[in-house]
């Protein structure tokens, strides 16, 4: 059964993000969804807010492309280490395109009901994301408070 969910959530970052095949969400997705990551500025946690989220990376990063690099499951659980690479061409929540290339990791686990993800956490290097983009910049030593 293991194999089998970590076959399931491996289309997510695969042929959802890298193709751009929303209609697999509906496939692997549960009806029922919920993202419990950090939710965007009028995008919801369910199903569609996640087709939605999906196509807005989609647009800003028009040569995405997802590497999964480890995958663990156990139970009705799959963690995924996903590195990221894309080129910032398109606006992203308020951000404008900037043109520059950036890469980074994040950690994803999903649970699994009926056969389909049900729940999915996140944990992504945003800060290393938004420095590559030019959004944050880091000088010198980080000073005691």
């Amino acid at each position: 059964m293991s194999e089998e969910l970590k076959a399931a959530a491996a289309r997510m970052p695969t042929e959802v993000f890298n193709q751009g095949r929303l209609e697999v969400i509906d496939e692997v997705v549960h009806p029922d969804f919920v993202d419990h990551g950090t939710p965007w500025e009028g995008i919801s946690n369910d199903r569609e807010g996640l087709k939605a989220m999906v196509g807005a990376i989609r647009r800003a990063f028009p040569d995405l492309e997802n590497t999964v690099n480890h995958v663990v499951a156990e139970g009705d659980l799959v963690a995924q280490h996903v590195t990221t690479r894309g080129t910032m061409l398109g606006e992203l929540a308020g951000m404008p395109p900037t043109g520059k290339q950036a890469t980074w990791d994040a950690m994803h686990l999903v649970r699994f009901r009926d056969g389909q993800i049900a729940e999915h956490w996140v944990v992504v290097d945003q800060l290393g994301m938004f420095q590559q983009l030019g959004f944050v910049q880091m000088s010198g030593q980080p000073q005691p408070a």
